[in-house]
Parts: C-alpha cells; sequence; structure tokens
C-alpha cells in the first residue's frame, strides 16, 4: 500500500478533516511530511488527538519502528480494547510477547508508544495487512464519530 492510497481512503470517510503539516504553515518540524486524520464535520480541528495517523520518521520518544528506513512509514490507528484484543490476542495493558519486532513490516502490531490505550500499528502495510488496515481505519474513524456525537448531544447512530 502506498501511502497516498491510504490517505485518499480515508478522505473519503465521511466528514473527515486531514491535517499534513508542511514548512511555512506554522506546523512543528518533527510533524513535517506525516498526515494527522479527525472526525470533524465542522472543518475545525477539534481537542481531541486524532483517530489515525501517518508517519514517515522517528520521534524521540518512538524509535522503535525504524521509521527512518527508505519508504518506511507507520499507520496507526485507535482500535479500543474490544478490536485491539480481537486482533492481538490480548489486552492492551498486557505486555507484548518478547519476539514482537515493532519494526516488522506488513504486521499488525500494538502501536509502540501508545498500544496501552488501545492504539494498533501497521509499518508499511502491504498484501497481509492491506484488508485490516482499511477495516481498523474505518472503524476508527466510526469511533471518533460516535464520540463526536456523543459529545454534541447527537444520541442518534449515524450512517
Amino acid at each position: 500500500m502506498e501511502m497516498k492510497e491510504i490517505i485518499d481512503f480515508v478522505r473519503g470517510l465521511d466528514g473527515v478533516l486531514t491535517l499534513e503539516p508542511r514548512p511555512g504553515d506554522g506546523s512543528p518540524e518533527i510533524s513535517w511530511g506525516d498526515t494527522f486524520f479527525y472526525y470533524a464535520p465542522d472543518g475545525v480541528v477539534p481537542r481531541t488527538q486524532p483517530f489515525a495517523t501517518i508517519v514517515t520518521k522517528d520521534y524521540p520518544d518512538d524509535q522503535t519502528s525504524r521509521l527512518n528506513r527508505p519508504d518506511t512509514f507507520r499507520v496507526n490507528f485507535f482500535a479500543g480494547k474490544e478490536a485491539f484484543t480481537d486482533h492481538l490476542g490480548r489486552t492492551p495493558r498486557d505486555p507484548a510477547p518478547d519476539d514482537t519486532d515493532p519494526s516488522a513490516t506488513d504486521t499488525l502490531i500494538a502501536h509502540p508508544v501508545y498500544g496501552k490505550q488501545g492504539w494498533l500499528a501497521v509499518v508499511s502495510p502491504g498484501p497481509r495487512t492491506e484488508t485490516t488496515v482499511l477495516e481498523l481505519l474505518r472503524a476508527a474513524h466510526n469511533l471518533a464519530r460516535s464520540r463526536f456525537d456523543r459529545h454534541a448531544g447527537n444520541d442518534q447512530p449515524t450512517g
């Protein structure tokens, strides 16, 4: 999967606000080249975390995925406890198996930093994880939309 393909897929979901920080837009330099997805039908960046991100480089506190390799990026999505457990066979708070390699490509893993909060990730998704990545992105979007609706006082389920 290419980054553009993933970005286009998420942009196609309703109410998505996509931020792609670049030089000169006032964003921190460390975020340049990364992509952040919010559920924001009003087009205003919410005061919540994004429901998914694509990161293209190592961050100071997040280097185990080795994203500084050529053509390597990581898709991250909030899955929640249930989906996390369904996909990894353990709860977010359980320790990862000793043989977990957070730099393995095309493999679903707990997010190296935010896994305990129910985030999942895939480094350079490919044929093994493509369907799962798209399903989890859609599910993360639905969770964000439900949260938005609850906070807006709209208890009616949406589409």
